[in-house]
């Protein structure tokens, strides 16, 4: 069965929809100005490396308003610790002088002006802070996960896999599915000895059908 062929994937996607609606990103934000701040910091990071460090950060700088009354060489010594974090500061420290007194952007193309926070980024703090979804989060789990079901061919580009995913999946589904597939990728289908047999997504996977029913 060539499973790129099937067109129903709204239907075939209920499971894992279902799954892990409601699960608590792994980012432990308090407020829109710490979700913002820890999306663009765990960027090629760990979330775990993020959530550490940041108690102390935000004990120092509460809001947006607090960076930008801060110098740029202070508010990077308290990121020293995460990858890139010269260029991250960098982008936060410019985006709090825009938002120190301003309103948050309300879609997309307002959040992907600010250098630091690309498609995948916009698309996360989107669903995070109840916005209507515009696209579909495509982080190296989603990456990784899509193609080995049969959604779509192997993508490595994210952005170029979430224009193939739109094309394929109805709007409606855009909010839950790509923090699902995220899901399902950090906790079954690891990049190393995917715990197939376990996905409640088998019986329509090409991967499986080809590894384990052949």
């Amino acid at each position: 069965m060539n499973l790129f062929e099937e067109n129903n994937w709204e239907e075939k996607l209920i499971p894992v929809i279902e799954k892990y609606k409601g699960r608590k990103y792994p980012l432990e934000y308090q407020n829109n100005y710490q979700l913002i701040v820890m999306v663009i910091l765990s960027a090629r990071d760990s979330d775990a490396n993020i959530n550490k460090l940041a108690p102390s950060l935000f004990n120092k700088f509460p809001d947006f308003e607090s960076i930008s009354k801060s110098s740029l060489e202070e508010f990077t010594s308290y990121l020293t610790k995460v990858t890139n974090y010269h260029s991250k500061a960098k982008w936060i420290y410019d985006i709090s002088n825009v938002l120190k007194k301003s309103d948050l952007p309300k879609n997309l193309d307002e959040f992907t002006k600010f250098k630091g926070i690309g498609r995948k980024s916009a698309n996360v703090i989107l669903k995070e802070i109840n916005l209507p979804a515009e696209g579909i989060i495509c982080d190296l789990h989603v990456i990784r996960v899509v193609p080995r079901i049969g959604i779509t061919s192997e993508i490595n580009d994210g952005n170029k896999l979430e224009k193939e995913l739109i094309e394929k999946l109805p709007k409606k589904i855009w909010s839950e599915i790509g923090m699902s597939l995220s899901f399902l990728g950090r906790e079954i289908c690891r990049p190393k000895n995917p715990k197939c047999t376990e996905c409640i997504l088998k019986n329509i996977c090409s991967h499986y059908s080809i590894n384990y029913t052949t």
